[in-house]
């Protein structure tokens, strides 16, 4: 049936009222400012990794000095001004959005906050901690659109939806990669999805991904890669490294999570608790791995995963298991700093020591299969897995192989770790925010 004349008439003086238009100018030019910042949040932490790669170059032993040191500074500075940008972020994002009150939003997505997210974020890349940019830009995301919201007079149901697009908006702008985006604000930020507000959210997450497209450039996160599968031949393969990759990536969650509080008990025993104490004896461990590599582990990553994607032999098995260790003291030190890139890195590494089992794969396709196997493990979130090293490595289709990798490893991962990382973290956040406000 039709709809009568007074439906119509309701519904063209909603589709023209000001409010209408209102919410959706705010989701939209707030998603485009947020492509900006990241784009600007990239050049910023490309040249803190560059700075510090130029002085652990020219004096090998620098960065035993230089890491305690700035890695402390930034534990105590974090840790004094801005405590809620500690870690990722994505926690905190997802903190925010089941928040009752603006007062618990805003303390998880406060201007202190998005500030800090980025000079701290760049300060640790500064001190060779082994951290990426992009799970603070899904913070400072979610924190751009949610303060437009508010300006904006948005609602309490709203403000969830505004919050949910900048994260997404956030993953796209720091991947270059819209489709991940989307995928991950269902997936990982939400476990569900309001239908009233579908259409505003998937349009901002583009609207993020084009902004910060215009400014970078259109790339390849890691360059071209193609996995030339064979379903008969590599069948043992995607079974043994999805496995193995859940197990891993269930690991080092549960790594991050208990791991942290048990190191700082340790460190409390000797007397090394202090904010700036404990993330100095995190960077003198981190400069430690990094100068037995030869520099491999210090930063996101990027630079080894693109080089074992190509194929090139960078000691991967070795690299693996220090930058799993690098990247879990980074994240458990108490400064700001994403385990996205450096994630990807591990299941690079893992990929390519992998390859040499089965050899007749080919060694991108065992690295793609270890990226996409280990990240879901981490995140249990098996389609935001495949979907960003699909769109990552720059290809058209959907292989099968990653994504029967990707949902054997977060089936895996289940089975040590039964909360996501994320969601246990932000469970976390939430606790803490309320009890801060019932003081």
């Amino acid at each position: 049936m039709g709809m009568t004349r007074q439906e119509l008439y309701e519904t063209g003086k909603s589709i023209l009222s000001f409010a209408h238009w209102r919410n959706r100018l705010v989701f939209w030019c707030g998603a485009i400012v947020v492509g900006m910042i990241a784009a600007g949040f990239a050049y910023i932490s490309d040249y803190a990794q560059k700075l510090f790669a130029d002085m652990a170059s020219a004096h090998r032993l620098l960065p035993l000095a230089i890491s305690p040191l700035i890695l402390g500074l930034t534990g105590w500075l974090t840790a004094r001004f801005c405590p809620n940008a500690v870690g990722s972020g994505i926690p905190q994002a997802i903190a925010a959005r089941v928040a009752d009150t603006h007062e618990e939003r805003s303390a998880l997505l406060g201007w202190r906050v998005l500030i800090g997210k980025i000079v701290l974020t760049a300060m640790g890349l500064l001190g060779g901690a082994s951290i990426g940019r992009e799970g603070p830009t899904v913070q400072i995301g979610a924190a751009l659109l949610y303060w437009g919201g508010y300006l904006g007079k948005m609602n309490a149901e709203m403000s969830r939806s505004v919050i949910l697009a900048g994260a997404g908006a956030g993953i796209a702008a720091a991947f270059n990669t819209p489709l991940a985006g989307i995928v991950f604000a269902i997936e990982e930020m939400a476990r569900a999805f309001e239908y009233r507000y579908s259409s505003v959210v998937l349009t901002a997450i583009v609207f993020a991904g084009a902004s910060s497209l215009s400014i970078l450039g259109n790339y390849s996160y890691f360059g071209y890669a193609d996995g030339g599968y064979d379903i008969g031949r590599d069948f043992v393969a995607i079974g043994v490294i999805g496995v193995l990759g859940g197990l891993l990536g269930g690991l080092f969650a549960r790594a991050l999570i208990d791991g942290g509080k048990h190191f700082y008990d340790f460190c409390r025993k000797r007397h090394f608790h202090h904010p700036f104490l404990f993330a100095a004896v995190c960077g003198l461990i981190i400069a430690g791995f990094g100068l037995v590599t030869n520099g491999a582990t210090y930063g996101s990553g990027y630079e080894q995963a693109r080089a074992m994607l190509q194929g090139q032999d960078t000691g991967a098995w070795f690299y693996t298991v220090a930058k799993f260790i690098t990247t879990t003291v980074s994240g458990f030190c108490g400064i700001p700093g994403g385990i996205f890139s450096p994630s990807l890195s591990v299941g690079a590494g893992f990929g390519s020591t992998m390859s040499l089992l089965f050899p007749a794969m080919p060694v991108a396709g065992a690295v793609l299969l270890g990226m996409t196997a280990y990240f879901s493990g981490v995140t249990q979130a098996p389609i935001t897995a495949f979907i960003i090293v699909l769109e990552i490595s720059g290809r058209e289709s959907l292989p099968v192989p990653l994504i029967a990798a990707a949902v054997i490893a977060s089936a895996v991962s289940r089975l040590i770790c039964p909360i996501s990382l994320y969601h246990e973290l932000a469970k976390q956040f939430i606790a803490q925010e309320k009890a801060a406000h019932l003081e």
